[in-house]
């Protein structure tokens, strides 16, 4: 027997020591179940609710079996692994990620597919355990505060100026994001940073030329 016949002996068998017996392939599967339904739960709760997609979050679960099921399938036979390479290195993913949140999901599922058909399972167990306290405590941490919409309308030449300065008595930080005028009727855009919301309301409201005063919260980027 050549070196090269040994080399290609001991390759092959270091991918095929996996004992894929069906009772083996049931417990993977149980115990990536398991962690694909926690999974399912985490991103309903920890997700923000805006961004909530029901088939995205049934996509996990699933994401988590079926990779589970290919790792299995790469330690049975490395002639296979090979084979399912080439077969997924064609697949193309065209859907657009709204949210960053999803990445790390999508990770999480892939990760945790991966781990446990690998027969890892307490290393999915750590990392389920250690990125749910990090993703709640970290969703929690105050930052910074987020910034809200106001929006104003009204109708006479002093309105815009009546308008900023009882922002600028409120607000600390403002920005004027869009100003328009039609018909001597003006409407104004602002992201404010108020120390208190109600008041800062009121007091436009009020003003004679003012006809509507809206604040509005919103899940986008905190402009610093």
């Amino acid at each position: 027997m050549t070196f090269k016949d040994i080399f290609k002996k001991s390759f092959i068998q270091g991918f095929t020591r996996y004992d894929a017996t069906p009772e083996n392939i049931i417990v993977v599967f149980l115990i990536s179940g398991f962690f694909a339904l926690y999974i399912f739960f985490a991103y309903r709760l920890l997700t923000r609710r805006t961004f909530y997609q029901k088939s995205f979050n049934i996509a996990l679960p699933a994401l988590v079996l079926i990779t589970a099921a290919v790792i299995l399938t790469i330690q049975s036979s490395v002639v296979i692994s090979l084979g399912m390479v080439g077969a997924l290195s064609i697949v193309r993913f065209r859907t657009a990620v709204k949210d960053p949140m999803d990445l790390v999901f999508l990770f999480w599922a892939i990760s945790t597919g991966i781990i446990c058909g690998a027969g890892l399972a307490q290393i999915s167990c750590v990392l389920a355990f250690v990125l749910t306290v990090a993703l709640f405590v970290l969703d929690r941490l105050p930052v910074a505060r987020a910034p809200k919409i106001l929006m104003v309308s009204g109708e006479g030449a002093d309105v815009e100026a009546e308008v900023m300065a009882c922002v600028k008595r409120h607000c600390k930080v403002f920005t004027v994001k869009s100003r328009a005028l039609s018909g001597g009727r003006l409407s104004l855009v602002i992201e404010v940073r108020a120390k208190e919301d109600a008041p800062l309301v009121q007091e436009i409201a009020a003003l004679k030329e003012v006809t509507s005063s809206t604040l509005l919260a919103h899940d986008g980027e905190v402009t610093y």
